[in-house]
């Protein structure tokens, strides 16, 4: 996976059904730990609401240690909280894989109107609520770069600048000392790139080094 697309921050949708209200909460998260604070914190918020339901996709990264290796796994959990079995958790998780997003997580809080919806009025009304949610929502598009130093003198800065923008590389941040020290962001391609025509540049002398292999968000 090379790519993928998430929430860029919190959105809140809400719908009536029968006298029940459905309040939709979805969040981008970063990891199975921080879905479930959300969901948490969810609960707390609506402390007096009938359910708090919930589903979330999470990215899970197989290997912190090495950053070249690094792999991912998809992590997909569903909670009905008290609600009939599938009638509310599994919508929610199928309106996010409608949606094509990752690394997000929804709450519905449903208030219980005193009218009975039946398993059919229950999907439903969890599917809907997380798809205005969903459709309230930000998209941002998450590339897996590798996010790169690259340590050279003055004189060569200027061709670093050039490379990076003949390969679509971005510029993060630059420290000027006695070095100028650069970070960037890139694909593999791009990498290579860098590494080569810097490399021959400055006969070998600047330093490159990978710092994280990870997904950012990218607009060019």
């Amino acid at each position: 996976m090379s790519f993928f697309y998430t929430v860029e921050d919190e959105a809140v949708a809400e719908l009536t059904e029968k006298k029940s209200r459905f309040i939709a909460t979805v969040r981008p998260v970063k990891s199975e730990a921080e879905a479930l604070d959300f969901i948490r914190e969810m609960k707390k918020k609506y402390w007096d609401a009938r359910h708090n339901c919930s589903a979330y996709i999470v990215l899970e990264d197989n290997n912190e240690e090495a950053a070249k290796e690094r792999s991912f796994k998809v992590i997909e959990k569903a909670n009905d909280d008290g609600e009939p079995s599938k009638t509310a958790g599994s919508p929610m998780l199928e309106a996010i894989k409608g949606a094509e997003l990752k690394n997000v997580a929804i709450v519905v809080t449903r208030y219980f109107g005193g009218v009975l919806l039946g398993t059919g009025g229950l999907v439903r009304a969890y599917s809907g609520a997380a798809q205005l949610g969903i459709e309230a929502s930000s998209k941002v598009k998450m590339e897996l770069l590798n996010k790169i130093r690259v340590i050279t003198d003055y004189n060569s800065f200027g061709r670093l600048k050039n490379i990076a923008e003949n390969t679509s590389a971005k510029v993060e941040d630059t420290e000027f000392t006695d070095e100028v020290s650069t970070i960037c962001l890139c694909d593999d391609a791009g990498f290579g790139v860098i590494q080569a025509r810097m490399n021959e540049a400055t006969a070998g002398k600047c330093k490159i080094e990978l710092l994280d292999r990870n997904f950012y968000p990218w607009e060019m």
